[in-house]
């Protein structure tokens, strides 16, 4: 993962545009700022991951994993204002909006959500995928992040807090605001590589299965880890009176839960003529991951 890690951050890198105006360089500056502030890379390399399963190659689905790394970046920098989460700290680092200001993060935000568009539908991107592919994974990646994917799950999550919730609100919010990119992952690998329908099905429910496990070890990590392990805030949950799984249901609950969810990943994947050992292992990394 680490190898696929590198590979990523120098295709974000080529896909970023450049300025000679100066304050348009300042913008670009923010953009990349929190691109490449590090992470998992978690969705660009089930993009990847999707794309081998399926036949494809890495090479061909890169553009894809690039534009939905961009997707998620531009909503961890709006997460983070003042006016969502209001969060010091990302991946151990300063929040974009703490070192540019509020207005040139909105901008940041905005300018990697389109230009994740641009990478999408680029020359590169359609000599590798060709026509067809690349704008099917196009609509894809606009309803994953949409007001009926992320950004739904996004806006369920204000209208929460300071409220009581049910676990079956929680999921279909987390199915949503931390699903929907991971399905999108998925999804475009199968599309990079030209799977069928029984396969983006599948995928679809592992990559269902595998968000709702990433999103509840969340929350027993900002009880359990630190600041410093986490490279972000603990506690913000409970300061910005969120309901959680782990409040709801308890730890051991939440860690049943998740083992239960990743059972339901791996077998999701059987349908795959090729070896899964790579995504069912990768499940059970995100099960036990402790960042």
């Amino acid at each position: 993962m680490s190898e696929f890690t590198e590979k990523v951050e120098s295709e974000l890198l080529s896909y970023m545009p450049e300025s000679e105006n100066e304050d348009v360089k300042k913008l670009l500056e923010s953009m990349k700022y929190s691109l490449m502030a590090g992470g998992k890379r978690v969705r660009p390399y089930l993009v990847g991951a999707f794309a081998r399963l399926c036949g494809g190659s890495v090479e061909s689905a890169m553009p894809f994993a690039c534009a939905l790394e961009m997707i998620h970046t531009y909503s961890l920098i709006h997460d983070d204002l003042p006016c969502m989460d209001n969060d010091d700290l990302r991946r151990g680092k300063p929040t974009n909006h703490k070192v540019y200001g509020e207005a040139t993060a909105l901008l940041a935000g905005n300018g990697l959500l389109t230009h994740a568009f641009e990478t999408i539908l680029s020359e590169k991107a359609v000599s590798l995928n060709g026509y067809e592919k690349c704008v099917k994974a196009g609509r894809v990646l606009a309803q994953c992040a949409g007001a009926d994917g992320m950004l739904g799950g996004q806006m369920i999550d204000l209208e929460s807090e300071g409220k009581s919730v049910t676990a079956e609100h929680l999921k279909t919010m987390d199915n949503k605001k931390t699903g929907a990119l991971m399905i999108a992952a998925a999804k475009l690998g199968c599309i990079s590589a030209g799977a069928g329908k029984e396969q983006l099905e599948a995928a679809e429910e592992y990559a269902e299965n595998i968000g709702l496990t990433f999103q509840i070890v969340d929350d027993i990590l900002d009880i359990t880890s630190t600041a410093e392990e986490l490279g972000k805030p603990i506690g913000s949950d409970n300061a910005n009176e969120k309901s959680t799984y782990a409040a709801l249901l308890g730890l051991e609950k939440c860690r049943e839960l998740s083992r239960e969810l990743t059972e339901k990943a791996v077998k999701a994947l059987e349908i795959f003529e090729n070896d899964t050992t790579e995504l069912r292992n990768f499940a059970y990394y995100l099960l036990e991951r402790e960042n």
